[in-house]
């Protein structure tokens, strides 16, 4: 059995809840077996980035067999004569990576989770970002904006802990600046605290506070937010510097009681492995980008001799959610899951994912557990001129961390 064809999808999901648009991918192997994975986050137009991992998969991976996984990452780890991270490229890899297991488990009969170990956890604790109520049912009415607003924010993380959740996030310190590091205002802080705050208060010790940051901070800014923040005991400061900023993690780390957590934007064991020797204690890699299925066991293994969990970053559409699923099902030190739930994300697929109020069930079928709607990705298409993903704010911020011109 070889990997023969590949077809990939830029998918717009109409909330643009878990990024502007989503690249899934479809490998077929030369005997008829078909497996689904997704690409996070190739910042280049949907157009771009589906060339992109038709190219990498017709010049490295078509003709291989698909349970040669080390050979396939070490072939595309090494591509332009690399032997590097690289998060363009292992994004592109993750998502055939992960269709080579969906094709191994369904060939053998069996779940991914069974081939990397088996089943540790028989559910899965999960999380979610506070969403405006619209998210979930278009008909609602959002009262206020509790992506930064202290009394929304409070709401909904009420509202959510009464659905079965035992963890909620918010990260109101942006806007995400292109420009790096940056000393957040007093009224950053200020409203960052407050909001932090009333979650707490709506919450109690009912639910675990997650607060996020995407790498927006100077290292004394961290600081400064870390130690306004551990009186309210969040159970991670995500993010605190920008990925790039080692040394400035490993400072933070050793100035704050919140355990500091990272990962969406490191790739391979090799930065994961950098960022554990600097301190960080909970990994979040992100499953479409890290590597895939196999290269994200191997860094949930390797936290484990620094007696750190893994809780698999998830802002991305349904196939790479079920992936991490099985990698943290089989893993002993898995944490927490984030999730998305929409229903454009179980629209896309002919069966939802298994939920048990703030628990995740994987499927008993064999490989992923999953199958896509051929029907609504093609009636969802991202254009050409789409957005990426995500991106960053693309003006530069005065002292007041307000946009100038």
């Amino acid at each position: 059995m070889q990997l023969e064809r590949i077809e990939t999808f830029a998918v717009a999901p109409p909330t643009g809840i878990g990024g502007s648009f989503w690249l899934l991918v479809r490998v077929t192997t030369d005997d008829g077996l078909e497996g689904i994975g997704e690409c996070y986050g190739v910042p280049f137009a949907p157009p771009v980035a589906r060339a992109m991992v038709e190219d990498l998969f017709d010049r490295y991976l078509a003709g291989e067999e698909p349970q040669r996984v080390e050979t396939m990452f070490r072939r595309v780890y090494s591509a332009g004569f690399t032997q590097r991270p690289d998060p363009t490229v292992m994004s592109a890899f993750s998502g055939i990576e992960m269709a080579a297991w969906d094709i191994v488990g369904k060939a053998r009969g069996v779940p991914v989770v069974e081939l990397l170990g088996g089943r540790f956890h028989d559910r899965l604790r999960t999380y979610t970002y506070l969403y405006p109520r619209s998210v979930h049912d278009p008909d609602a009415v959002d009262d206020g904006d509790p992506y930064h607003e202290p009394e929304a924010a409070a709401a909904r993380a009420a509202e959510y802990v009464a659905e079965g959740w035992t963890a909620v996030k918010q990260d109101p310190t942006g806007p995400y600046s292109f420009q790096g590091g940056r000393e957040l205002s007093l009224v950053e802080l200020d409203r960052s605290v407050r909001n932090a705050r009333a979650i707490r208060e709506a919450v109690g010790t009912s639910a675990d506070l997650l607060f996020g940051t995407h790498g927006q901070m100077t290292t004394s800014s961290a600081i400064r937010l870390a130690r306004q923040l551990e009186e309210l005991d969040p159970l991670w400061f995500e993010e605190p510097v920008p990925p790039d900023q080692v040394d400035s993690l490993a400072r933070v780390a050793a100035s704050t009681t919140i355990p500091v957590a990272c990962g969406e934007r490191l790739t391979t064991r090799r930065e994961f492995h950098e960022a554990l020797v600097a301190g960080a204690r909970i990994l979040q890699p992100q499953i479409g980008r890290s590597g895939g299925i196999w290269e994200t066991k191997k860094i949930a293994t390797i936290a484990e001799l620094f007696n750190v969990q893994i809780a698999p970053h998830i802002y991305c559409g349904p196939v790479a959610h079920a992936a991490a699923a099985h990698v943290g099902a089989s893993s002993p030190n898995f944490l927490i899951l984030e999730t998305i739930r929409t229903s454009f994300h179980d629209a896309v697929l002919r069966r939802a994912l298994d939920w048990d109020a703030g628990y995740l069930r994987l499927s008993d079928a064999p490989g992923l557990g999953i199958e896509l709607d051929d029907e609504v990705l093609a009636a969802h298409p991202a254009s050409a001129d789409s957005p990426l993903h995500l991106d960053m704010h693309q003006q530069p911020l005065d002292s007041a961390n307000t946009e100038v011109g």
